[in-house]
């Protein structure tokens, strides 16, 4: 089994340049000796979420929130090619989290919570910075479980007039949709750049959103015969995509 990942995150947190001790502290610390139970001699990823990562092994555990690391060996990630990026329609309840997640443990790059006009849930206010706290904190999480070195970002929301400037900035750009003349499976595809997915809700895209995407050089593509959840309808394209681009190969 892969030795498991934790996150040094904050303004407080050490550099990760090369061998030698850091303490691993605060919550991450306490997750990994109250509830990982990590024991001295036991090995460790340590990441910054930006694609480095320091491998070593416990060298000393103290109390119940604080161990450190003896770093043996850093390593990088590079920037993945192309970027992958699910535009993802706000689903209602705890989907959009669930989204999050899958597609985070698949490897999207990032994710743009997107207010459609046929979504039935709408963020405002209070409640806005409240889901989108909870949609990085999942992708932190789900990073760490799925020992990425290189979390997703998950960007502001976005109206349907900001997400056109991502599609027609992107090297290639599509919506998916049931109506969609042509498969996915067989769209031209980038070597670099954006890959940019627009992943409707439940309701479906609305024909002036479709418009408005067209327009900015996205058009509809369909994943298959079966109609997806918008819950995992990212999670099955980003797959499709890995695969195509040879980022799983």
């Amino acid at each position: 089994m892969t030795a498991p990942v934790f996150l040094l995150d904050g303004p407080d947190a050490p550099p990760l340049t090369g061998a030698g001790s850091v303490w691993l502290t605060g919550p991450e610390g306490r997750h990994a000796v109250s509830v990982r139970r990590m024991r001295v001699g036991e090995s460790i990823v340590l990441t910054d979420g930006a694609g480095t990562g320091a491998h070593g092994t416990v060298a000393a555990v103290e109390g119940k929130d604080r161990l450190e690391v003896a770093v043996t060996d850093v390593r990088s990630e590079p920037v993945p090619r192309p970027r992958i990026t699910v535009v993802q329609a706000l689903p209602k309840g705890d989907r959009g989290e669930l989204a999050v997640e899958t597609m985070t443990e698949t490897g999207v790059d990032v994710i743009v919570p997107w207010a459609a006009s046929r979504c039935i849930t709408q963020w405002r206010g209070e409640r806005a910075a409240k889901s989108l706290a909870k949609w990085r904190a999942t992708a932190r999480e789900a990073g760490k479980q799925s020992r990425r070195l290189r979390f997703p970002h998950v960007a502001e929301p976005a109206t349907t007039a900001q997400v056109a400037p991502l599609l027609s900035g992107a090297a290639f750009a599509a919506v998916l949709h049931e109506e969609g003349a042509a498969p996915l499976a067989t769209a031209p595809l980038p070597v670099d750049g954006d890959v940019v997915l627009v992943v409707g809700p439940e309701g479906g895209v609305s024909p002036e959103e479709l418009a408005v995407f067209a327009e900015a050089g996205a058009e509809p593509y369909r994943l298959g015969r079966t109609v997806l959840r918008t819950s995992t309808a990212g999670t099955a394209a980003t797959s499709l995509l890995l695969t195509r681009t040879g980022r799983w190969s």
